[in-house]
């Protein structure tokens, strides 16, 4: 999302200054133009690194999240360090600079206490951590770190607009994850794969349950008109507000991929669960408060994606992605 983003916002002419961890991109964005700095968010004196500028904005998508950690680099107190610590440090250095605003962009995980209800999750529902499971601390740490951005909101009138995201698929990210600390290829990646190969996509369980996704081009556009629409703050649900079934997600990718001119295969195999938790989430908020709303669809997402791979000009995110599972396995 910041690579992105950043790349977004310069070709709007916005003053751009780009960070992150590890220092893979460190290259793009310089060849960009965009100034970079390599800073370690949970050490607060690593704020020195960053220019002491009044900006309009910082946008904070910094985390440590399940899909990025393995069984072997799994600590309850990075979560706190990097989600809680992190975003404190972030705060202090806007508020210590005159900063504008900051975006948070955070996790829907924190309500996954209503999923099982199946009805559409609002803003005002507040939320439901789940206290066992792989997300257990990334829901703790991410939802201190929202009180945190609303405490400084009203404390000290720094303005915080939290971005509340479902799965945000695009290019890079969502060919192979950490699952509860292990590495695998995702399922929406096997249904790609195996479209090329004209192997089966085969739908386990049910095939009807569902959730909601959205594109990383639509929550760019979300970050974008958190920037400039004024009155922006507190929290909102970026999302597509739809419930895309896991039988849809077959049939397009199979229409969209199949590697040859014959009809795609899609079996059904209801003796293994599939395991998909369902979730759909109310953006009324953001379309009244913010004039945001998706452009994206599952297809038209799909068919940019690979226009995306086509293009290679984010293909560093693959390397990335590559050199972080290397390091962590």
């Amino acid at each position: 999302m910041g690579t992105y983003l950043s790349d977004y916002l310069f070709a709007q002419g916005y003053d751009v200054y780009a960070s992150d961890y590890r220092g893979i991109g460190k290259s793009f964005f310089e060849s960009k133009g965009i100034p970079y700095f390599d800073v370690n968010i949970a050490k607060n004196e690593e704020f020195d690194k960053l220019p002491s500028l009044a900006f309009d904005a910082i946008v904070h998508l910094a985390a440590t999240q399940p899909a990025n950690v393995s069984e072997k680099t799994y600590s309850a107190q990075n979560y706190i360090e990097v989600n809680v610590i992190g975003t404190l440090n972030i705060l202090d250095y806007a508020k210590r600079n005159g900063v504008g605003r900051v975006v948070y962009a955070t996790s829907h995980r924190n309500t996954q206490g209503m999923w099982h209800r199946k009805s559409v999750i609002s803003e005002e529902d507040g939320r439901a951590i789940k206290y066992t499971g792989q997300y257990s601390m990334f829901s703790i740490s991410e939802t201190a770190a929202q009180d945190c951005v609303l405490h400084y909101d009203a404390e000290y009138g720094l303005r915080g607009v939290i971005l509340r995201l479902p799965p945000v698929y695009g290019y890079g990210p969502h060919t192979e994850i950490f699952m509860n600390g292990k590495p695998i290829k995702t399922g929406f990646q096997i249904f790609i794969d195996n479209a090329k190969e004209c192997k089966p996509l085969t739908i386990w369980g049910d095939g009807e349950k569902g959730r909601d996704i959205v594109y990383v081009k639509d929550v760019i556009d979300a970050f974008h008109k958190a920037i400039e629409v004024e009155k922006a703050q507190g929290l909102f649900n970026i999302s597509s507000g739809y419930k895309l079934t896991l039988r849809e997600e077959a049939e397009i990718i199979g229409e969209l991929f199949w590697g040859d001119d014959g009809k795609p295969v899609i079996k059904v195999d209801p003796t293994k669960p599939n395991n998909i938790d369902e979730f759909v989430y109310d953006i009324s908020k953001a379309e009244k408060e913010l004039g945001w709303k998706p452009k994206y669809d599952f297809r038209s997402m799909l068919i940019d994606i690979a226009k995306e791979g086509q293009d290679k000009r984010y293909s560093f995110l693959l390397e990335k992605r590559h050199k972080m599972f290397e390091q962590d396995k």
